[in-house]
């Protein structure tokens, strides 16, 4: 396993990390037996740096990763997040809360389902526009200060936000999605933001939540709970267009040597050793196929071959629905 700087003066983590998510909720059926497998085969092959969030599940996957690690806590950075609010009364609804009462009953709860005694990295899940974000860090500073989490960082944050973040309390990492169908943080100044202020970047989904590795053909491979179903990517004329670059992707990777998921997330590591890949799976041979992108050298022309298949603007439809949407670098 490489390792990378989690910020300009962080700890070394894994340069691949493990997105949890997936084992609890909208991906498919649950098997935490394989998930807990999943997550000791990461710890075992180098995996170091396990992400996941309260929302997931919700509170589930956090239960099911403190389960993981309960005997080998040394062997693992743990990541997790607040500030997502979910109802019991409406599946469907979703909003944000960054208000320091929060943050500080969130932290609780958290390492209570964790089973732990601190959080190694914490982070703001969404920009609440209604509390300045001045309050949330600085509430969360305090939790650094109580020993409670080691690390701070913001998720899918504006750069005028983490600018401002920034000059509260040290912010070691921002997670936001990044891939070949996603480079929103190269257009909208975050990228730039991160490695101005010495920040790490974190990229979740960047196997584009499963579509990258060219499994996936047509919706009804999905299981009737899956989230993508609803995914506008994911929809009519969207997954067609999509489907088409994908293939793509997939000739390369046969040219390569390589598999189109291994492509993906070597392409992602290859934009910056400041970049750190978060692919979520709950299977270990998946794990070790993702593993195997460490292997994967791109060229100067192999990179542009993959940017001109695959331009910034190629993707069809939007990462999430209009409502989450809305959730997105708030300013």
């Amino acid at each position: 396993m490489q390792t990378r700087l989690l910020g300009k003066h962080g700890p070394k983590v894994s340069a691949l990390g493990l997105g949890c998510m997936g084992m609890s909720e909208f991906y498919g059926v649950r098997d935490d037996a394989e998930s807990i497998a999943t997550i000791h085969h990461a710890l075992e092959r180098g995996f170091n740096l396990l992400d996941t969030a309260d929302v997931y599940g919700p509170h589930t996957n956090e239960v099911l990763v403190g389960k993981a690690i309960r005997d080998r806590r040394d062997q693992a950075f743990v990541a997790t997040k607040f500030g997502i609010v979910r109802r019991q009364d409406d599946p469907q609804f979703r909003g944000v809360n960054g208000s320091p009462d929060y943050v500080r009953t969130s932290v609780e709860g958290s390492l209570q389902r964790l089973g732990i005694d601190h959080i190694d990295l914490y982070y703001q899940h969404r920009t609440d526009i209604k509390v300045p974000i001045e309050e949330t860090v600085g509430a969360m500073a305090e939790l650094v200060a109580a020993g409670k989490v080691r690390y701070l960082g913001l998720s899918e944050v504006s750069a005028a936000n983490l600018e401002r973040a920034h000059a509260v309390h040290p912010i070691a990492a921002v997670q936001s999605e990044f891939s070949l169908w996603t480079r929103d943080p190269e257009e909208n100044d975050v990228l730039a933001t991160c490695r101005r202020l010495g920040i790490a970047f974190v990229a979740y989904s960047p196997l584009g939540r499963g579509f990258l590795t060219g499994a996936i053909t047509t919706p009804d491979d999905f299981e009737a709970d899956d989230y993508r179903r609803s995914s506008p990517r994911f929809q009519g004329e969207n997954f067609a267009r999509n489907l088409v670059l994908v293939e793509k992707v997939k000739q390369l990777a046969n040219d390569k040597g390589c598999t189109a998921a291994q492509l993906a997330l070597a392409w992602v590591l290859a934009q910056g050793d400041d970049i750190i890949g978060i692919p979520g799976t709950k299977r270990r041979d998946r794990l070790d196929e993702n593993l195997g992108a460490l292997d994967v050298k791109l060229s100067a022309d192999e990179l542009a071959a993959i940017d001109a298949i695959f331009p910034a603007d190629a993707v069809a439809g939007p990462r999430y629905t209009e409502a989450m949407m809305k959730f997105l670098n708030n300013a």
